[in-house]
């Protein structure tokens, strides 16, 4: 009776250390669990200012008659003086083009009134530029009213034909830009960390947001501003 005694008595004992252990475990199991649940989220911007490397240039002309041979042999010649005005100012034959001639009979308009309208036909052609030679383009630009006395006025350009400035090397700066912006939040993350005094632990996530770029300002196009932002969370120790 006395060894059952015993014997059940050592049982417990070891039953009541398994359990202590177990719930030992338990609680740092939940200790850390919570811990890893402390997180911050943070956002690093980098900007990098960069010159447009594509330029596209549309020079639009017009020209009205009434007689329809003359008018496509005036808009013929037009655009040889153009291209010629480019050729003798850099560019080559590869960077100009020339868009089909588009001609419009007023007379055929249901809206047509000969007593408004002097000219029965109205032509009108591009000739566009597409570069690599973005400062020369600029300088050309300032140029192009000395077509005027050869007889061509070049039309004003619109939002549909404007002049763009593009950026194509992204390729170039994107592993620096992501480097930057992962850096800066993880500054910011550091001094979170800092001010809520704690410490900052691993990197739980991270996602790069997309590249925008976007001109400097109205009055230089030519000049683009890139744009990333990367998104973190990482976790805070005590």
């Amino acid at each position: 009776m006395e060894k059952n005694s015993r014997s059940v008595i050592i049982a417990g004992f070891f039953v009541g250390l398994g359990l202590t252990i177990l719930g030992l475990f338990i609680y740092k199991a939940i200790t850390h669990f919570k811990s890893t649940e402390r997180i911050v989220r943070v956002k690093g911007l980098a900007e990098k200012e960069v010159k447009a490397n594509i330029a596209i240039w549309p020079i639009t002309f017009k020209q009205v008659s009434n007689d329809l041979n003359s008018l496509y042999k005036d808009m013929e010649n037009k655009q040889k003086l153009l291209i010629s005005f480019l050729k003798d100012n850099g560019f080559s034959d590869e960077e100009i083009s020339a868009s089909q001639l588009v001609t419009i009979d007023r007379q055929a308009n249901d809206y047509y009134n000969p007593e408004r309208i002097n000219y029965r036909y109205s032509s009108k052609n591009t000739v566009t530029v597409y570069t690599e030679k973005v400062d020369q383009v600029r300088e050309v630009m300032r140029k192009v009213d000395q077509l005027g006395k050869q007889g061509i006025a070049i039309q004003p350009q619109d939002y549909d034909n404007r002049t763009q400035f593009l950026y194509t090397k992204l390729n170039d700066i994107k592993p620096g830009m992501v480097e930057e912006a992962t850096a800066k939040g993880r500054e910011v993350a550091i001094k979170f960390a800092k001010d809520s005094q704690s410490k900052l632990g691993k990197l739980k996530t991270a996602r790069q947001g997309q590249f925008s770029i976007s001109n400097r300002d109205s009055n230089t196009p030519y000049i683009k501003i890139v744009r990333v932002v990367a998104s973190m969370e990482y976790y805070l120790a005590n």
